[in-house]
């Protein structure tokens, strides 16, 4: 009877989350609706980095949309680690068909780290002209308003980084349905979760916006070429100086790949074993926010059908209130408009994942292996790129120039999704959502 009753107890927890939840996001979102758009005058000029590896899916609508911003002074830098990286001619059609755009593009950067997106974020920001550094991952497209609204909180000195938030563009798959269908919202609501009980303490890879000054007192992304999360790094370490990390108001989107079931669980299993050796005590407290999992044990565990009845009817409802309201009332995500009904499926699958991550330490990324160990990436076998690679400066739509032989560079493990560093916080906020503290533990 005991052991039933804790069941019972313990299945109301995600239900109680959920409506904390729904809570904080319907309260952000109808706020933003309301902002009136001659707040976003503060227009600082601003330097738009781009770390890249290959290509992404619709690679050329990604980087053209930073090209078309209603923005009054801004530059686009580009760095790759090689010279015949894929990417190289998509940028150089840029510089063609965008002339008046200041465009760079750099090839090469110090072999700091072992991540080589952190890498090349390292030159960028050295030969970045302005103050104001606005990051993104290379799989993210956005709206002209784009540039506005990510250095309008810039005008309080008080705000020391700005993030946002993704909605989602498909190619169709199955695999690709059921991640864009979840992660957006997901990933929204426990942080305006996190914003409405304390405030955010982190930054997305969609977006990671901060000054050099600011940059610079964290020991700038030298400090983070070995860390699996560096965007929630970033933001963490903003945050602990005293200032605030504050949302831009309009969600970008998020160009994801054509990708099997498999490839997706695969990937989804790759960011939660960052999770659980970046923050073990926050991977584990995600367990309380599996709503499904908990409804099935509660039906089990009912002393009647009625019961078991009201916990499945709970879960169904307060799960799909979520993602109606976060994905297609605050964030306008067609794809969760859509397929908000497979949010079953999509948390069958988490819950699945998570119990596995328990028992994988490795991962492989772009053919090579790593541990992650206490956040740290750590190579199982040393990457070091053969020979010396080009550093290349083509600036203003120039054509490709031959270059003086650079530094060799070790090429690291990139992770261009921004996901797996957001959940991060999102297993801090579940603990808060069960009265607990989710830090305890995790050095």
């Amino acid at each position: 009877m005991l052991f039933r009753n804790a069941i019972l107890l313990l299945a109301i927890g995600p239900l109680v989350y959920y409506v904390l939840t729904l809570w904080a996001s319907a309260a952000y979102f109808r706020s933003k609706k309301q902002e009136l758009a001659d707040r976003f005058n503060h227009t600082p000029p601003a330097s738009i980095l781009k770390p890249v590896r290959g290509l992404d899916r619709e690679a050329y609508e990604n980087f053209a949309s930073f090209c078309q911003q209603d923005y009054p002074e801004y530059e686009i830098l580009f760095c790759v680690l090689e010279p015949d990286d894929p990417a190289v001619s998509v940028i150089e059609k840029l510089q063609a068909e965008f002339p008046d755009r200041r465009i760079r593009l750099l090839v090469g950067a110090p072999a700091i780290g072992a991540s080589g997106k952190v890498n090349k974020l390292c030159r960028l920001v050295e030969e970045a002209s302005y103050d104001l550094l606005v990051i993104s991952d290379s799989d993210v497209r956005v709206e002209p308003n784009y540039l506005r609204e990510v250095a309008a909180p810039f005008a309080d000195p008080k705000v020391g980084a700005v993030t946002v938030f993704f909605r989602s563009l498909i190619g169709g798959s199955l695999g690709a349905t059921l991640d864009a269908a979840g992660s957006a919202v997901e990933f929204a609501a426990s942080a305006l979760l996190a914003q409405r009980l304390e405030s955010i303490h982190f930054t997305l890879g969609a977006t990671m916006a901060t000054t050099k000054r600011r940059l610079a007192e964290i020991g700038g992304f030298e400090a983070l070429a070995n860390r699996y999360v560096d965007d929630y790094e970033l933001g963490n370490r903003i945050a602990q100086q005293g200032y605030r990390v504050e949302l831009a108001r309009t969600p970008v989107y998020m160009v994801y790949p054509r990708e099997s079931l498999l490839q997706f669980l695969r990937h989804e299993l790759r960011w939660t074993i960052g999770l659980r050796n970046a923050r073990p005590g926050g991977h584990a407290a995600i367990g309380f926010t599996f709503g499904l999992p908990w409804t099935i044990l509660a039906v089990l565990a009912a002393p009647s059908t009625v019961v078991a009845a009201l916990y499945v009817l709970a879960y169904l409802v307060l799960r799909s209130a979520v993602y109606l309201t976060v994905g297609v009332w605050g964030l306008q995500d067609a794809v969760v408009k859509r397929n908000w009904w497979l949010a079953p499926l999509r948390d069958l699958a988490n819950f699945g994942v998570w119990v596995a991550s328990f028992f994988i330490n490795r991962i492989c990324w772009r053919g090579l292996d790593f541990r992650v160990r206490k956040g740290l990436l750590i190579p199982l076998e040393k990457t070091q790129a053969e020979g010396a690679l080009f550093s290349i400066d083509l600036s203003l739509g120039g054509p490709m120039a031959e270059g003086q032989l650079g530094t060799p560079t070790e090429e690291g493990i990139e992770f261009p999704e921004p996901l797996v560093r957001f959940a991060a916080r999102q297993a801090e906020i579940a603990a808060l959502a069960q009265g607990k503290s989710a830090s305890a533990g995790d050095d």
